[in-house]
């Protein structure tokens, strides 16, 4: 595969995922990280998002519930290269109807090579970088030769 160095901006487009256990977790970590998190572009799923923006205040664009697709919404933001971290609270010990849609979700951040977080520890790492409200340089692919051949 083909990489290509980009250099990730210095306001992030963030998206804000939990499934249902997890939701007051994440609720708690925004509540705690309002400040910093507000000066970024926010993205939330269905459910999550109403409770951000209602219960922490948060500016939230609102996608569709995850099981409803709004899993996929973030990835396809992913490959437009328009989300650049993902704070996923996914739950591990609930089987999700919605699966394999979190599997894809996760996959695309792996690809795309976008930070990911899928607990507290993780999110509190993440969000205290001095990486978080800087320009940092990374890779990604580089799909053009392929895009090129299939026109």
């Amino acid at each position: 595969m083909q990489y290509k160095n980009v250099t990730a901006a210095k306001f992030k487009n963030i998206a804000l995922v939990a499934h249902d256990n997890m939701k007051p977790a994440l609720m708690n970590w925004c509540m705690t990280h309002k400040d910093k998190l507000n000066r970024h572009t926010l993205y939330a799923t269905g459910t999550t998002g109403a409770l951000l923006k209602n219960k922490a205040e948060l500016k939230v664009t609102p996608l569709i519930s995850g099981p409803l697709g709004g899993d996929q919404q973030i990835g396809a933001l992913i490959t437009e290269q328009k989300i650049d971290m993902l704070i996923f609270f996914w739950d591990p010990l609930e089987a999700q109807p919605h699966d394999p849609d979190v599997k894809a979700l996760l996959r695309l951040a792996a690809v795309w090579n976008i930070p990911v977080a899928c607990n507290q520890s993780t999110a509190d790492l993440l969000i205290t970088s001095i990486l978080f409200d800087q320009e940092y340089p990374k890779s990604i692919p580089d799909y053009s030769s392929y895009l090129e051949k299939r026109t």
